[in-house]
């Protein structure tokens, strides 16, 4: 009984400092995440009329964008055309992978362009305000804006938040049926039990939840304990080494060899060993396994290289495909989206209600030991 009762001390203590610890940083990465959920819908609203633009003719060609781009960045890693499936009136979104070679910054960028005058709408790095709030709120998400330092910081904030739910289950495991049986509720009536109340019953609903995106968070930016990665992001990017093949015509043999194809993004190659790629989903294809079909041409020789299919894919990578889209919401529509938002919001609340358990506790102690030693 001793041993139980003292397991029992050592796993609520492992539960409240690891909440203490990391609370500010998990309400941070909750209400950053809630936000991002409406990324495109929020930008597009707030930027509506910048990012609008009026169809003339037919689109330029996909190499007019990479020169423009690869012109005024000579030294880049590579570009991720965002949204190939754009609607003719809305502008080109672009991401930049670039490289200082400083482990300080995480050097995103990304280049709005109107795709039928090939004019620059927007450009700057996802560091700065430049672009819009949103999408620096992106790179605040992914690594607090603190670099590879910020990027390690958020996925081991991942694993103590995986821990915090583990030690909550087996501290609360014998309110959770009760839980959600609606057997246990909150005394609104009593201030001393409503933070405890709404730990408790917030803990147990959003379980599951949080388990989810938590652990595809961490599993995504797992890479951030890999020592070789860190050794590459302190060499500065070459100067580009620009693709030999028409990448229009690229992207159409892409349609003609993957019929059905919808594409969600292609990546321009700017480095050696790097390929042309696009890749999408197919009609009528689960929305959880989005991407998950891809096709490659060397973009040197135009041959092509890689085509992949999620009907040939393992289990286990099927699996990984859904982390993205589970992590983000953005496999459903907005009732889906609304519900991340909300449910987005718990592990805030919980760093808050376990901060007040905690503080009352000690003000508690300090009273006591008050009236024992006056």
């Amino acid at each position: 009984m001793k041993k139980l009762n003292l397991t029992r001390v050592v796993v609520f203590s492992i539960h409240s400092w690891l909440g203490l610890v990391t609370g500010l940083f998990l309400l941070l990465l909750g209400i950053s995440g809630s936000g991002l959920v409406f990324l495109k819908e929020i930008d597009q609203a707030v930027h509506a009329k910048l990012l609008t633009v009026k169809p003339v003719g037919k689109p330029l060609p996909l190499d007019s964008f990479y020169r423009t781009i690869t012109r005024s960045h000579p030294h880049i890693k590579g570009i991720a055309w965002l949204n190939p499936d754009a609607a003719p009136d809305r502008a080109y979104e672009f991401r930049l992978y670039q490289n200082d070679g400083k482990i300080s910054t995480y050097d995103l960028g990304m280049v709005s362009i109107n795709p039928y005058t090939g004019k620059v709408l927007r450009a700057g790095n996802l560091k700065d305000f430049n672009t819009g709030f949103m999408h620096w709120l992106i790179q605040f998400h992914w690594s607090f804006q603190l670099g590879l330092p910020g990027l390690l910081m958020a996925t081991v904030f991942g694993i103590t938040m995986l821990i915090s739910i583990l030690t909550g289950l087996i501290v609360y495991r014998k309110y959770i049926w009760k839980v959600l049986t609606f057997r246990v509720g909150i005394n609104w009536k009593n201030k001393n039990t409503i933070a405890s109340g709404l730990h408790r019953i917030v803990g147990v609903w959003s379980l599951a939840f949080n388990l989810i995106i938590f652990f595809t968070g961490f599993w995504m930016n797992i890479f951030a304990f890999d020592q070789h990665y860190w050794q590459k992001q302190m060499i500065p990017c070459p100067a580009n080494t620009l693709a030999k093949q028409s990448l229009e015509n690229l992207l159409n043999q892409a349609y003609q060899k993957m019929p059905g194809l919808i594409p969600l993004s292609v990546y321009l190659p700017t480095q050696p060993g790097s390929d042309f790629k696009v890749s999408g989903t197919l009609k009528e294809q689960n929305p959880l396994f989005q991407g998950g079909n891809s096709i490659s041409f060397d973009a040197a020789t135009g041959q092509q290289t890689a085509l992949k299919t999620i009907d040939k894919k393992s289990l286990w990578e099927k699996t990984e495909l859904t982390f993205f889209p589970l992590h983000t919401g953005n496999f459903g529509g907005i009732p889906v989206k609304t519900l991340y938002v909300l449910i987005g919001l718990l592990p805030g609340l919980l760093s808050i209600t376990g901060f007040m358990l905690w503080w009352r506790k000690q003000r508690t102690k300090y009273f006591s030991r008050k009236q024992k030693y006056p």
